[in-house]
């Protein structure tokens, strides 16, 4: 790896340190969109059991005077898993919010519609959610209506629950604003009909700011499901009259105390066993190497190298999800030590499989020019896709450069992938083309195919972990998503383990080393050529050389030998010429 490398690395190891000291990532967001034009914002995706609490502060939406008919506000749709949204993809041309929400068929969906004019938000359901338990803050949501709460803290303090009970009715929106003061039990479902918000006005420097506030309550498992919360601006669906957005927004978003969506609360246990079977297997593989009378070599030890830095990196990963587990957002030094081994293991994991796949130390101990080449393209590519899943990581879905950066890791991810893949098939397409007039190519052809097991787990794992991961992720139930992140995993960690497999030391292959004795050598090879005994000589018989007759006479003895494998051998006889 050259000197350039290494400096692009360490720029892109600095870059994201810095984004991990501005941005933070958490279940508890606050989002400042500032000059934005977009139709319609993401503001948040989460999987509530019963018992959770959604809690939504607009505030410093700016409008300027006299366009105060202008149509803006949020819509809330609920889903059973994370798939495209229905209603998203039929509004396209069309603000959603000026259509009656009882047209809505897609599934359930509140629209909270701002009359800028009359000061209120106007609450309006879908007939599909025609109950919501709707308060003007989360302070009113009652403390004690959670599944996961023990029945002897509600009886041994009944008095006090009956009180917040009626303290939480005083808060809660009623069918009928005229009955807010009646004492409405919450344990009853409020009816989304005709219910009206307070919008605060306040004016500076020529212009209207208003905020507002609620907070909903998912009281029941019939009321469980993703939640996704949009903002929507209608008139910037007219092109000629785009309307610029500067707001603020705060969402809080809790399961019962558990800040995790429904479907990321088994991934802090997950990445914990995950960095633990890594370690495992990690100090095993050091065994294997510390006991083996077998060459070893520097690849061995880069792959050990590359399965701590996993497991590290899992480790970090855990304690970070825990942290938002309990605080609603991490902790900045274990995200800072997640991100940086993240990165790395990126690094070496592609270096590891680039060095395996061009045969260095197996095949040939001197790469080719193309081969360093083939460094100088992957290597950044691979930051720069580690430095874009950081960064996505590290934004919230409703800012503008979530979507870039997201397209740029896919692009370059696949252009990672394909810089692997590729050259080898060109490699194997130009061996194949001049076998028949080559020798010398037809016995280079043979050594690739060696390899063919290796490349087929590769695209095996590309494809697996990057199109089914992704598909499996969209079709299972909310509360099923952390099943991605689990087959991601074991993925990985079959592929390391098949890998370690198939390139573990083991004693060089008489048939594979330097013909010192042979009167036709023209002296050219003078590496002897050591391949591993699995994945490599998978295959290949015991043969036994009684004499030393001149292949010319043809009566060379094989036995417990394939055709195929008397056809590599006469060709290693024909010519000994190393593949560089």
């Amino acid at each position: 790896m050259s000197c350039g490398t290494v400096g692009k690395c360490a720029a892109a190891l600095a870059l994201v340190l810095a984004l991990c000291a501005t941005v933070v990532f958490a279940r508890r967001h606050h989002l400042e969109v500032r000059d934005d034009f977009r139709r319609y914002i993401l503001l948040s995706t989460f999987g509530f059991y019963a018992g959770g609490v959604l809690d939504v502060q607009v505030s410093h939406f700016r409008v300027d005077r006299g366009t105060e008919s202008n149509v803006f506000g949020l819509s809330l749709d609920k889903t059973m898993s994370d798939s495209m949204n229905p209603y998203l993809d039929s509004h396209q041309d069309k603000c959603i919010l000026t259509e009656p929400v009882s047209a809505q068929s897609n599934g359930p969906i509140v629209f909270f519609k701002m009359d800028l004019k009359n000061n209120v938000v106007n609450v309006s359901c879908s007939k599909e959610w025609q109950n919501i338990h709707l308060y003007k803050d989360r302070s009113g949501v009652p403390a004690l209506r959670s599944k996961r709460q023990s029945f002897a803290k509600v009886s041994d303090s009944k008095s006090v629950y009956m009180q917040r009970r009626r303290r939480a009715a005083s808060n809660v929106f009623p069918s009928n604003q005229e009955d807010t003061d009646e004492g409405l039990d919450v344990s009853a479902s409020t009816v989304c009909t005709k219910l009206t918000l307070p919008l605060e006005r306040k004016t500076e420097d020529d212009f209207y700011y208003y905020s507002f506030h609620f907070a909903i309550y998912v009281a029941t498992k019939q009321e469980e499901g993703l939640y996704n919360l949009y903002f929507h601006s209608c008139p910037n669906y007219a092109p000629s009259n785009l309307y610029e957005l500067n707001f603020n927004v705060d969402i809080e978003e809790k399961n019962s105390g558990n800040y995790l969506s429904a479907g990321e609360m088994p991934l802090p246990a997950l990445y914990f066993m995950m960095s633990l079977l890594f370690f495992l297997s990690g100090l095993f593989w050091l065994f294997i190497l510390r006991k083996s009378r077998h060459p070893l070599f520097k690849i061995h030890y880069l792959m050990g190298v590359l399965v701590f830095l996993k497991s590290l990196s899992l480790m970090f990963h855990s304690i970070n999800y825990h942290f938002i587990e309990v605080q609603g957002e991490h902790v900045e030094a274990w995200a800072i030590l997640y991100y940086i081994t993240h990165l790395l293991k990126g690094a070496v994991l592609i270096i590891t499989i680039v060095l395996i796949g061009t045969g260095w130390t197996f095949i040939k101990h001197i790469l080719a020019d193309k081969d360093k080449k083939l460094f100088m393209i992957v290597i950044p590519l691979q930051v720069l896709a580690n430095v874009a899943e950081i960064i996505i990581a590290e934004s919230d879905e409703g800012d503008k450069e979530y979507s870039t950066w997201r397209d740029i890791f896919m692009l370059v991810d696949l252009l990672c992938c394909g810089a692997i893949l590729f050259p080898v098939v060109w490699s194997i397409r130009h061996l194949q083309e001049a076998a028949g007039t080559d020798g010398k190519a037809a016995i280079n052809l043979r050594k690739l195919k060696l390899f063919r097991q290796f490349y087929i787990m590769i695209v095996c794992y590309i494809y697996f972990t990057r199109i089914i991961v992704i598909l499996l992720k969209i079709t299972v139930a909310f509360q099923y998503a952390w099943l991605d992140e689990m087959f991601k995993e074991m993925a990985t960690y079959v592929f390391f383990v098949l890998t370690g497999y198939k390139f573990r030391p083991v004693s060089q292959h008489p048939y594979f080393s330097v013909h010192g004795d042979d009167p036709d050598d023209d002296g050219d090879d003078g590496e002897v050529e050591i391949l591993t005994q699995s994945g490599l000589t998978e295959g290949i018989g015991k043969v036994t050389n009684r004499s030393q007759p001149s292949l010319a006479a043809g009566s060379a003895t094989l036995v417990e030998s394939h055709d195929e494998e008397r056809e590599i051998l006469i060709s290693k006889r024909e010519s000994s010429h190393e593949y560089d």
